[in-house]
């Protein structure tokens, strides 16, 4: 990682208050050229809290976008940080409204040439993405980073463990060193609209319209702006970027895969290699905000629309592990995407039908759900869990790339209504350990389209198809390719309240790769190193405690019981330079018996501190959420409380159920 230090630009940093038309003002901080003449702005716009959450990953590259001649702006949505106004549901019309409100705020500022950026990672992507499909007219360009343009392709049981965590986040006051004395009335409002967002998840089992809206899948069409789209085959996300490319005009689209989890591709977190993605982003910004070949660009020669369409990351075969530094591969280029470079190799199952009746743990191996660069995030090996499911072998004789998304056919019997059938793709090798490559599921109650749901007749025989999560990977030869079908994925799927498998029969089932053709000549390819401005200088103090695992599978062998903890927080007490101390602490906590569907249960925990003994500031926020289930639906139990120094400011607690919908 290079830090920059020296500029073109010599840039200044303020803090504002953006006045929408119902008189609440948004927090915003901005770092711009003390250049006189007026440049474009880019504009990052989050829930994440600008001044603590982000403050560190904001400060490794708004200056450094200032420095090259930008405007770079964070803005903290309504509700959230220091901005006035009450939470409200993502992606909701009033909070993308207030992002095309932002644009058009930031292009009439006199520092502002009136042409803006807009770009974000996960929610801050898909955020750009949606308010890119309101069209505003100042908004000539996003870049989106891990983000998904349906809003119903969500990680299953992850929305379990996300609910305390939510509710934590939304309740964390704003700042006094920033909000002034308004903080606490301001937090009090806050409070009153905070809601459990796992009650809507629940309430909508179906793709309706609650998903469509703020999902650009809907609406490609409408988006005006030049999308520069990025995705990483650790990141659950990445089949967007194959579909914008696909359907967006491709003089205005270009995508990005490479072997990242779901982070910025500069920050260095594992898997890598890292990128010199803030370069490559200024190529994006100086093309279509300052024109390509502009006198003076700081972009590197040649123009980035020049570059393939589409620009991802190959996996070389590699040995099961949590994390890995950098993983071996190479970067692949098309110009046409589905590229006529690939095309579909069918292996067909053989041997007898099979019963698939997997005990209800399989999926404890799965990986973190939103892999984020943790030590235990990305999933060990796989014989376990092929050894819990029903295994199709092929041998690869020769070396097979395969770049795309792989699809199945299963044909399968069935005497209940309802169940899922999970099919992962492995690497086998010559030792017999099992790499997982992708994976995906289908609630067979939605074989026939996602936005209904229609029951199994029971004793029925039908096939059904659906597709694996893109990627892309080599096969060498003397490994095998495992297609592994399982009837249960806990607990990143919430098991179906029926306990009975499926029997899988392999005359009509059958495996689907995108097999690329030899012999690609993408190696002119290439990244510069990572670069980002000077850090913030967050200092974390050496503590003696030992650290939670980041993931622990606790098996009680006479009852048969499975408890998976994560830890996906980032532990531990955070002191900011300006005084803010920052403890955040969470556990995730999955139970289930090997054999009983319906004993299921999530459990989150949520602790939170901001301390600034200067001001005599001391918040503690607990979030806890719970999740079980019975025949009939789901039960869920959330409670938050506040405090203030030794004050309970906000105690309230939600209990509901929430019926079963699906077939």
């Amino acid at each position: 990682m290079r830090i920059r230090t020296d500029y073109p630009y010599e840039t200044r940093q303020d803090d504002v208050r953006i006045p929408l038309s119902d008189g609440i003002r948004l927090y915003a901080r901005i770092w711009r050229p003390l250049d006189d003449e007026p440049v474009p702005a880019l504009l990052e716009y989050l829930p994440h809290r600008l001044t603590d959450a982000t403050a560190a990953r904001d400060r490794q590259r708004h200056p450094w976008y200032a420095g090259h001649g930008y405007a770079s702006v964070r803005v903290d949505m309504r509700g959230h940080g220091n901005s006035e106004g009450v939470p409200g549901d993502a992606y909701a019309p009033a909070e993308l409204a207030d992002g095309a409100a932002v644009v058009a705020w930031l292009a009439e500022q006199p520092w502002c040439d009136g042409g803006v950026g807009m770009f974000g990672v996960g929610r801050g992507g898909t955020t750009a993405l949606a308010v890119a499909a309101l069209a505003p007219e100042p908004l000539k360009a996003i870049v989106t980073v891990c983000s998904t343009d349906d809003r119903y392709d969500r990680p299953g049981g992850g929305a379990h463990a996300r609910s305390a965590a939510l509710l934590a986040g939304a309740a964390r006051p704003p700042d006094p060193l920033y909000a002034g004395d308004t903080w606490r009335e301001l937090w009090l409002n806050r409070l009153q609209a905070v809601e459990p967002a796992l009650h809507t998840w629940l309430e909508h089992p179906t793709r309706d319209a609650y998903w469509e809206h703020g999902s650009i899948r809907e609406e490609y069409g409408a988006i005006r702006a030049a999308v520069l789209a990025v995705g990483g085959w650790h990141d659950p996300y990445r089949d967007t970027v194959l579909r914008l490319v696909q359907h967006l005009d491709p003089a205005r689209v270009r995508g990005l895969i490479g072997p990242w989890c779901h982070q910025y591709p500069d920050r260095g977190l594992p898997p890598g290699p890292a990128i010199g993605f803030l370069q490559e982003t200024l190529r994006w910004w100086d093309h279509h905000l300052k024109g390509a070949t502009a006198a003076g660009s700081a972009s590197p020669a040649g123009s980035v629309m020049g570059e393939p369409l589409l620009r991802a990351w190959i996996d070389e075969s590699h040995p099961p592990a949590t994390t890995y530094a950098t993983l071996p591969g190479r970067w692949a280029g098309d110009d046409v995407w589905p590229s006529p470079r690939t095309t579909p190799r069918v292996h067909v199952f053989r041997g007898p039908p099979v019963v698939v009746d997997s005990p209800q743990h399989t999926g404890v191996d799965a990986g973190r759900f939103v892999p984020a660069g943790g030590d235990a995030d990305l999933p060990p090996d796989q014989r376990d869990e092929d050894g819990r499911s029903a295994s199709f072998d092929f041998a690869v004789t020769e070396r097979t790339e395969i770049l795309g998304r792989p699809r199945v056919r299963l044909r399968i019997h069935r005497d209940a209504p309802g169940g899922q059938a999970v099919a992962r793709l492995c690497d086998v090798g010559p030792d017999g350990s099992s790499t997982l490559v992708t994976r995906g599921v289908l609630d067979l109650s939605a074989r026939h389209g996602r936005d209904r749901r229609d029951a199994w007749p029971p004793g029925a025989t039908e096939d059904v198809g659906f597709e694996l999560s893109a990627i892309g990977h080599a096969f060498p030869p003397g490994h095998r390719i495992r297609l592994a079908v399982s009837s249960a994925y806990w607990p990143w799927i919430w098991p179906s309240p029926g306990t009975a498998g499926f029997t899988l029969e392999p005359e009509g089932s059958s495996l689907e790769l995108p097999v690329r053709a030899p012999g690609d000549t993408a190696g002119a390819i290439g990244f510069g190193e990572p670069e980002q401005s000077e850090p913030l200088g967050v200092v974390t103090p050496v503590t003696l405690d030992e650290p939670r695992p980041g993931r622990l599978v606790v098996r009680d062998v006479a009852k048969g019981e499975w408890r998976l903890e994560t830890d996906p927080a980032d532990g531990g007490t955070h002191v900011h330079p300006d005084g803010l101390e920052y403890t955040e602490e969470a556990l995730d906590t999955y139970t289930i018996q090997e054999r009983d569907p319906l004993s299921a249960r999530a459990r989150s925990d949520r602790t939170i501190r901001l301390h600034r003994p200067d001001l005599a500031w001391d918040i503690h926020i607990e979030a806890r959420s719970e999740t079980s289930c019975d025949a009939d639906g789901f039960l869920t139990s959330d409670e938050l409380v506040c405090r203030h120094g030794q004050e309970v400011v906000f105690h309230r607690t939600w209990e509901k159920r929430i019926p079963h919908t699906s077939g």
